[in-house]
């Protein structure tokens, strides 16, 4: 007996053994209990739904419903619904040149049936691969029944001499093509309330009418949706009588984790750069701070919880972050691109346009909310870290009248010449646990995130043109000739070095 991926006619597909017809649900469903059973990777690429969004989706699956994804944008629906085509099988027959991918064992339509009552057993069968059987489209308020269901084609008839009763004439649409698979729809309250009627029977009694003749295409189809919860509600632009034929409504979310959300980062974000020579290398807390900065967005009242902070903003963020790094690293001939917590800040062009904003955030402006955010984040992030520092000689630096003058252009070399003459700063970096034996890069990187760190919870302050100094109300004044008098008093009273701050006031 042929194997099934070599039977070329209608025969030997019959002849074969383990061809067994199934319909799309069941094929999902056998192909899905398997990997369940093997314990093989459901949805590789899919991070942090494991123990919500998922185990939803199968038991949609394995109860052979239709279902709908519900979440904010940037949720990774459309992700999700695509992966699905993973637990499709490898191949299956159809009829060559078939619209609707026409099932030799079974064909529903007029000309497939001709074509067999013709040949019979030597009619020839062609193999449909897993990625050809998903048919995806964006609902938006132009489509059509037509688009959808499908119409009939007067020019057909014409050149067949046909009546355009005749099944023949018909133009299929995309449900009728996507027949034997998987067909998405995204946004689906964004369809027209006529078009959401249209889709009732073939939810509910698996077929369509075209035109209202009397022509029923029982067709095979496992049928997604997604759409944002806003709008998927009675005052929304939803049809009620449409989601009661929907079997599973799943609820998406961002991600609960900022590793979870570190990893989906790494896994999206282009920052290989593997068109240029310098190794790209990111510390932790770079990224830390990048996600930290959506899901302050994500609390923060200024900012829209309705539309949402989608995961895209992190992405293009880390990736505006290395390449403002990219820069650096070019212009001052540095041997790798290290990105700083400063670079975040060059970031705001990939923020601004991904954040939308409530009444009072528009009084703010979009730029200055961003720029919170980050600030923020960068706060959040280093008060995990500055438990394992004793910043406190950092900080004296600065209250005695210390400064230092940096910018994202700031070469590593020159940062760490320049971060050298403050007071317990290396000692710092040792005790925050960063690598930083990866070289000068490294270091500079580590010096910059305490510096941003402290200006963050506003130990010190920055200013517009990248001056670091104390806070104006902390601030001193630094007089050599008293530092000098100051010491002697010191030697003579016996008074430890880190006790001659009493004496400045």
């Amino acid at each position: 007996m042929p194997h099934t991926s070599q039977a070329k006619t209608l025969g030997e597909l019959v002849a074969a053994r383990g061809i067994a017809k199934r319909s799309v649900k069941d094929e999902l469903r056998a192909n899905l209990i398997a990997r369940l059973q093997s314990g093989a990777p459901l949805f590789p690429g899919i991070v942090g739904y494991d123990d919500t969004v998922v185990p939803q989706i199968v038991n949609a699956i394995l109860s052979k419903h239709n279902f709908i994804l519900l979440g904010l944008r940037g949720q990774a629906k459309t992700r999700l619904l695509r992966a699905l085509t993973s637990l499709l099988d490898e191949s299956i027959p159809v009829m060559p040149d078939c619209e609707i991918h026409d099932d030799p064992r079974a064909p529903i339509c007029a000309a497939c049936r001709s074509t067999i009552a013709k040949f019979g057993d030597a009619t020839p069968i062609a193999w449909l691969a897993r990625d050809r059987r998903y048919v995806e489209k964006l609902a938006t308020p132009d489509v059509t029944i037509a688009d959808m269901i499908g119409d009939l084609d007067p020019i057909k008839a014409v050149r067949g001499g046909l009546d355009l009763a005749d099944e023949l004439t018909m133009h299929y649409g995309l449900l009728p093509r996507a027949n034997r698979g998987i067909f998405a729809i995204n946004e689906l309250p964004d369809l027209a309330g006529k078009v959401q009627v249209g889709l009732f029977n073939i939810l509910q009694e698996g077929d369509v009418q075209i035109k209202g003749y009397p022509v029923r295409l029982p067709l095979d189809l496992m049928i997604v949706f997604s759409a944002n919860p806003e709008d998927y509600t009675a005052r929304g632009k939803i049809i009620t009588p449409l989601k009661d034929r929907i079997g599973s409504e799943i609820r998406t979310h961002y991600p609960a984790s900022r590793a979870d959300a570190m990893a989906i980062t790494e896994q999206e974000a282009w920052i290989g750069r593997t068109d240029d020579a310098l190794p790209v290398e990111i510390p932790v807390f770079v990224r830390e701070v990048v996600e930290e900065v959506a899901f302050q967005a994500r609390g923060d009242q200024r900012v829209d919880k309705r539309s949402g902070v989608s995961q895209r903003l992190p992405i293009t963020a880390l990736e505006n972050a290395v390449s403002n790094a990219e820069r650096r690293a070019l212009l001052c001939g540095e041997a790798a691109i290290v990105p700083r917590v400063t670079d975040v800040y060059a970031a705001l062009p990939s923020l601004t346009g991904k954040i939308e904003l409530e009444y009072e955030g528009e009084l703010r402006g979009a730029d200055a909310v961003a720029r919170d955010l980050v600030r923020a984040a960068i706060a959040t992030v280093f008060d995990g870290y500055a438990a394992m520092a004793d910043l406190k000689p950092v900080i004296e630096w600065f209250e005695g009248g210390g400064t230092l003058q940096l910018s994202d252009d700031t070469s590593a070399a020159s940062l760490i010449e320049q971060a050298g003459q403050i007071d317990g700063l290396e000692r710092a970096l040792g005790q925050l646990g960063v690598a930083t034996k990866k070289g000068p890069s490294f270091r500079a990187a580590g010096f910059d995130f305490i510096l941003e760190g402290l200006v963050s919870v506003r130990k010190i302050s920055r200013t517009d043109d990248g001056r670091f100094q104390a806070p104006p109300s902390e601030r001193k004044t630094r007089n050599p000739e008293r530092d000098r008098a100051l010491e002697s008093l010191m030697e003579e009273e016996g008074v430890p070095g880190r006790g001659k701050k009493k004496y400045y006031n």
